[in-house]
């Protein structure tokens, strides 16, 4: 990752407390421009007491209550689509007419939100910093990008901006085309990267064989772009990907258009590193994803759900928008890369999160304990819930992959010692359901974690 970690270059020249003061300038009038727009966000205001002009700093902005949550959202579309005859919400700011592009969010969680909808001045403004973003990855003028997710109208659309204003070529190929199609042009097209989730990268492994008859070793990419999950901040997906494609993985994201982060070009895995602070303030707000209550983000080791506010956006601009995401921040200077600005790791998803007997457990802390046991387990697993979540009957039920060459009298001893793993790392003893390789299903967007059995009744 080079040195010049800002897309703005005064910013490279900037500490961490003049990064702020840049924020700050730029929050009050973005605030200032919601209440005069939007009525979503002026009744939010008037009932938490407050004027745009009271928040001068991100401390300020920390005290303000959630004014969003993803059903808030979805209501606020609603109540749009019967008042105004369209989907974008409530907290819409720009003129309809002046939209000139929108996506939605993928619905795994309820009814799609339009939460990527921008104005031109917008998408210039956020298709830069999404390019600036992949080119720390090395993504530069004459790469070709293999680009596998769902397009159209979904939010992934959006980074296509990012690359074509690098100068790269994306190939975007819509995941619902299926891996066979995407292998096939995998080979014609001869990539120089390929962006994808990463259990699609992890299935790619074995499926490359038996489509191209070749490892994926042979595609030659310079690099894996992988987003949607989390995956190579479990150190073993991220050391099996690297060796089975011989090149760096790279971590990115970007949720509503915001928190724009990637990881560093590093052995080890130090979280995603907020190279746009000019973007939004989301990585210096931070609440408990249960009571909403303000987390001190400036603390090395913060826990909490990241609250997005937006700071440059016309079309629906984020104003303390708890969006769900659960993130463990660092604030000291990456061991890696020497980034001195806040990394984050993402731990989970509010809502994915279980209360077995007490204990607040998010999945992805078990499948990281249990991608530990791989080559024993293929690393796939499934969290069977009878009951609707969060509350969970113990024993928690999950299901693991056993590998190839495992023998069922081997199984008994390895379950008992993920159990104990467990138990001593999360404090959970699960029933466990070993299934054969391959039982579980891979997708090509984003594989659920969660069997909801309570859906089927």
């Amino acid at each position: 990752m080079a040195k010049d970690f800002y897309l703005i270059p005064e910013l490279n020249g900037m500490s961490q407390e003049e990064i702020r003061k840049y924020q700050e300038k730029k929050l009050t009038g973005q605030l200032e421009y919601c209440y005069q727009a939007s009525e979503f966000y002026r009744q939010k205001f008037d009932e938490a007491g407050a004027k745009p002009q009271d928040i001068r700093t991100i401390e300020d902005l920390r005290k303000l209550p959630i004014f969003m949550v993803k059903d808030d959202e979805r209501k606020s579309a609603e109540d749009s689509l019967e008042k105004y005859g369209h989907p974008f919400g409530l907290h819409l700011c720009a003129p309809v007419e002046d939209l000139y592009l929108t996506g939605t969010t993928s619905g795994t969680t309820g009814t799609p939100t339009f939460s990527y909808t921008f104005t031109e001045k917008d998408i210039n403004f956020v298709g830069r910093h999404l390019g600036h973003r992949l080119s720390r990855a090395g993504i530069g003028k004459g790469d070709r990008v293999v680009f596998f997710f769902a397009l159209g109208i979904y939010a992934t659309t959006m980074t296509l901006w990012g690359l074509r204003w690098l100068g790269a070529l994306p190939i975007d190929i819509d995941a619902r085309a299926g891996t066979d199609l995407l292998l096939q042009f995998i080979e014609l097209t001869r990539p120089t990267y390929l962006a994808c989730t990463p259990s699609l990268a992890e299935f790619l492994v074995e499926k490359s064989p038996k489509v191209l008859n070749k490892p994926v070793e042979a595609f030659g990419l310079k690099g894996l772009l992988t987003t949607g999950e989390v995956g190579i901040a479990i150190p073993e997906i991220k050391n099996r990907l690297e060796s089975a494609y011989g090149c760096r993985s790279w971590d990115y994201w970007s949720p509503c258009g915001n928190c724009m982060g990637i990881s560093c070009d590093c052995d080890e895995y130090h979280g995603l590193h907020a190279v746009s602070p000019d973007v939004c303030t989301s990585y210096d707000d931070l609440v408990d994803p249960i009571t909403k209550e303000p987390v001190d983000s400036d603390v090395d080791g913060a826990v909490g759900e990241m609250v997005i506010t937006s700071l440059e956006r016309e079309a629906c601009p984020a104003v303390k928008y708890a969006y769900g995401d659960v993130v463990k921040i660092y604030t000291r200077e990456c061991p890696g890369c020497g980034f001195k600005g806040k990394r984050a790791k993402l731990i989970g998803r509010a809502d994915d999160m279980l209360i077995v007997k007490g204990v607040n457990i998010y999945p992805v802390a078990v499948r990281d304990i249990i991608t530990g046991f791989v080559p024993e387990v293929t690393g796939e697993m499934r969290i069977v819930l009878k009951e609707k979540p969060p509350r969970v009957v113990p024993p928690l039920h999950i299901k693991i992959e056993y590998s190839q060459g495992m023998s069922r009298t081997d199984l008994p001893n390895l379950e008992e010692r993920i159990r104990t793993a467990l138990h001593d790392k999360i404090k959970i003893r699960p029933h466990i359901e070993f299934v054969q390789p391959g039982a579980l299903p891979r997708e090509t967007r984003k594989t659920p974690i969660f069997e909801k059995k309570y859906e089927q009744k």
